[in-house]
């Protein structure tokens, strides 16, 4: 395997005209945006259109579809009907994705695009193949049924693409993927595209390549161009109330939170909902409408946090992921890679935070042996760094608050003020009764800091074409791909899930001896605030006021803690009184 690595790329070229490109591509990629090739575009292009078989070892979000894209439909196929580029991928995610891609570079050609997954009809497929699609993207089992049917001519091949070959062959396609490449001819140009070249992918390349060029655009330090690495030491107890934590120091614009689990998806979505951040969980045993419904609010910016497996986030393309979190280190390395090649996309940089337990310190001297990523090392935040945070989420609040231009007379009063010599007095109890008497302890203040900055919305994802969504979201509701060894591993270890219509009990901070802790069905999102519940349970249901303890407001629900004697004629005496227009339901919490 012939390899092309150097100290440093050469420069990539100002534009895509520069490569040589027909009027018609470049007319398409100028429809598409596209301004310059990035560094894997600009290196691949000569050797693909040269013939050359060649080996790409490249980052997620390095543009590798239009790297092997690109030169397949400006040179390598005709406007000749009948399968001449096959292009292979793990996930139907991704088939579609690639065919997507293709078709639109292809747009001012006479060329036709078709992607063939499993759980799709059939009859569609064998109809669009039959009217002489020259392109295929397809998942390995599927397009080995079409083989073995007939259904697919491959006589006329001319280039085959094996994209994100690492991930086909850990998902268990190995079998698949020998199969296809025995029943396609021997003559034609073969493409392997991965973000890691290991043994099984450098097998696949001396079985069934000819003297490939190998491509190092990463390099040694493959996922850490544009990506910055953090290790945060936990004890591996309470791993989620540690994640907490770690998202109030970092306070990630958006991120995708990885759990090796479908289990710890769910718990960790759930401990994050009832700290007030906007999280939703995604893995396999999600039902596909279910599953577009998360997809749909991530898009529209409404959830900021994912919480997902490596199995149920592949495919998917967020392109304003600012983080990746590791909830824990991967079971294999090299899924590593994937999930922080998710953020720091297309030249935009990007931050990946690891959990890290002492019992995974073996995994992450590893990773800085074989992918020389170095992760900086850090601590949970101290509490003078939690101090620091909790004041600056009260001048957030106070800022947000009066964001218009004050008049004349407050403007002249406060430059007065800020020179008064007792200046910080007079500000301090502004700030106390602004946050309002009812707020009782720094605790319930905080709070209510706190949570203006976890509501924050992530940015919505721009609005694909409406012809490819209305396309994609058809494809999803026919497809339901049957689970590979990976997936069916995880699925064996779900559990069943928790009732979404009372928020379990946060413990985190457990009450007071002789208290209990009461569910309330208002949160932020129906206006309350805690001067309102003090006086639901001290003026309605009769608590002394001095005997109500904590109060903790969520966004669609509350929990009050009162004395236990007084839960049972509480709950009775408020549920079915009214808040706003909303009938209360009290009820204890559920542990």
């Amino acid at each position: 395997m012939t390899s092309e690595t150097g100290e440093t790329a050469p420069e990539s070229p100002r534009t895509f005209a520069s490569l040589g490109l027909g009027d018609a591509v470049l007319k398409a990629l100028d429809d598409m945006g596209w301004d310059e090739p990035t560094p894997v575009q600009a290196e691949s292009y000569a050797p693909i259109v040269s013939g050359r078989d060649v080996v790409v070892q490249a980052r997620t979000g390095t543009g590798k579809t239009g790297a092997f894209g690109i030169p397949i439909v400006d040179r390598l196929v005709s406007e000749e009907p009948g399968v001449q580029a096959l292009l292979l991928a793990p996930t139907r995610e991704l088939a579609l994705q690639s065919a997507r891609e293709l078709a639109k570079i292809g747009a001012h050609k006479d060329l036709r695009t078709t992607a063939v997954y499993g759980g799709a009809p059939m009859e569609r497929q064998v109809r669009e193949l039959k009217d002489g699609a020259q392109i295929v993207s397809g998942t390995p089992g599927r397009v080995l049924d079409h083989l073995r049917r007939g259904t697919m001519d491959t006589s006329a091949l001319t280039v085959l693409v094996l994209d994100e070959a690492d991930e086909m062959l850990s998902m268990g396609f190995a079998k698949e993927l020998h199969a296809i490449l025995e029943l396609l001819p021997e003559q034609r140009q073969t493409l392997l595209y991965s973000a890691t070249v290991d043994g099984p992918v450098m097998r696949v390349g001396e079985r069934h390549m000819k003297d490939p060029l190998k491509l190092e655009l990463s390099g040694d330090a493959v996922g850490a161009l544009t990506v910055t690495h953090y290790a945060f030491m936990v004890s591996g107890k309470g791993r989620a109330k540690d994640l907490v934590k770690i998202l109030e120091a970092e306070d990630p614009e958006s991120a995708i939170i990885f759990c090796n689990t479908k289990v710890e998806t769910e718990r960790t979505a759930g401990h994050l909902q009832s700290q007030g951040f906007a999280a939703e969980w995604l893995n396999g045993d999600l039902p596909q409408g279910e599953r577009e419904k998360v997809m749909a609010k991530t898009r529209e910016g409404k959830c900021r946090f994912l919480v997902a497996t490596d199995v149920a986030a592949r495919g998917i393309d967020i392109s304003h992921l600012t983080h990746v979190i590791n909830f824990s280190l991967p079971d294999h390395l090299e899924q590593y890679i994937h999930r922080t090649g998710r953020t720091g996309r297309a030249g935009r940089t990007g931050t990946a935070v690891t959990l890290v337990a002492p019992q995974e310190l073996g995994q992450l001297y590893y990773l800085r042996l074989q992918y020389k990523i170095f992760p900086v090392e850090r601590s949970l935040p101290s509490a003078g760094e939690a101090q620091t945070r909790r004041e600056q989420d009260r001048v957030d609040l106070l800022a947000a608050a009066f964001p218009g231009a004050p008049n004349a007379i407050d403007d002249a009063v406060a430059r007065r003020l800020m020179t008064h010599p007792e200046a910080e007095r007079i500000v301090a109890g502004l700030v106390k009764t602004f946050f309002g008497a009812e707020a009782e302890t720094e605790t319930e203040v905080d709070e209510l800091a706190a949570a203006a900055r976890r509501e924050r919305p992530a940015p919505p994802v721009p609005e694909a074409d409406e012809t490819e969504a209305a396309r994609e979201t058809e494809a999803a509701r026919e497809a339901k791909p049957a689970p590979r060894a990976k997936e069916r591993a995880d699925s064996e270890e779900s559990e069943p899930r928790r009732s979404r219509s009372r928020p379990k009990r946060d413990d985190d901070d457990e009450d007071e001896e002789g208290m209990e802790r009461l569910y309330v069905n208002i949160g932020r999102r129906d206006g309350v605030r805690v001067g309102d519940l003090l006086r639901l349970f001290s003026e309605v249901a009769e608590v002394e006021r001095d005997d109500i303890g904590r109060i903790r407001l969520r966004d669609k629900h509350s929990f009050v803690s009162i004395p236990e004697e007084d839960v049972e004629d509480a709950c009775e005496a408020l549920t079915g009184e009214e808040f706003e227009g909303r009938e209360l339901k009290v009820e204890p919490a559920r542990r």
